[in-house]
């Protein structure tokens, strides 16, 4: 049976590679840091299929993928996971209570956004956020008017590329200051007017994920995977992970939403890193969409 992977999975355990098989069956293999990991891509990249509601469905037509997006998804099972997505605005009508929280990546790297009250800080460790706070709770529509109002009062933007955040991970501002960083928007966001009457406040209680993400720090990133092919292989000893990267001691970044898709099978000892590969610059590109590189 072909178990296909289907990239990173956070929990409050740490980070996970997670798979699927034909029929929808998931489970995660734990990563841990410090030690070596080398694995080859084999055969065809292929459409995972939609998980919603904590299950899978497989992709019908097990559709082949490019090697080179960051979705592994096929344009119709896309199409069906943005029909139930709160982040495209196609579930207004979700019951569940929502928070808005404050997510600080870097030294003007901050974002305003809303999650699951119910999946706690788990999309704070997908988005790779260092330095975080809640900032409030309540209904979804009360949370995505606060949201937006937030984000155009302070002008943080709605998303950041991780190319800019895995480009200063590896020399950021002290904890103290990066909570200080993030409190002091806080309280910037908490004077604001015009909050919904249906949205809680919460008081500022920063949390940091440095601990997380690497316990030891981590090399200044040098290079980046693009694309996984069939045959290639990537290996290196793995020292952190935040949101979809995992780094390697050598500087070598790995984006697991490249992973998705493909049949992995672990690589024999001596292995050394065989797939595209591209230079990463000192500074990250200007803010926008999230996107790969």
């Amino acid at each position: 049976m072909t178990w296909r992977c289907t990239g990173i999975r956070w929990s409050a355990d740490g980070p996970a590679i997670g798979w699927c098989d034909p029929a929808g069956r998931e489970r995660a293999s734990a990563l841990g840091y410090g030690r070596p990991l080398a694995f080859g891509a084999r055969g065809e990249r292929r459409c995972p299929g939609v998980r919603r509601a904590g299950r899978r469905t497989p992709c019908p037509a097990a559709r082949t993928v490019p090697g080179r997006t960051g979705s592994a998804q096929c344009p119709e099972c896309a199409r069906l996971d943005r029909s139930f997505s709160v982040a495209a605005d196609t579930n207004a009508a979700d019951p569940r209570t929502y928070r808005v929280y404050l997510a600080w990546f870097g030294p003007g790297m901050v974002k305003v956004g809303i999650t699951a009250e119910e999946r706690g800080a788990v999309r704070l460790l997908e988005q790779g956020a260092v330095t975080w706070a809640w900032l409030g709770r309540g209904p979804l529509m009360a949370a995505r008017r606060t949201e937006e109002l937030l984000r155009a009062a302070l002008g943080v933007p709605d998303r950041i590329a991780y190319a800019r955040k895995r480009a200063v991970r590896a020399r950021l501002p002290e904890g103290p200051e990066r909570a200080r960083e993030v409190a002091e928007l806080h309280a910037r966001a908490a004077a604001l007017p015009g909050w919904p009457d249906s949205l809680e406040r919460v008081g500022c209680e920063v949390t940091d994920h440095a601990g997380v993400f690497w316990p030891a720090g981590l090399p200044d990133p040098a290079r980046v995977v693009t694309e996984l092919v069939p045959g290639g292989t990537v290996a290196g000893r793995l020292v952190g992970a935040a949101g979809p990267d995992l780094h390697f001691a050598d500087g070598l970044v790995l984006d697991t939403r490249l992973l998705s898709g493909w049949e992995l099978a672990a690589a024999p000892a001596g292995a050394v890193t065989d797939v595209p590969l591209a230079d990463i610059p000192p500074v990250g590109p200007p803010a926008g969409q999230d996107g790969l590189f």
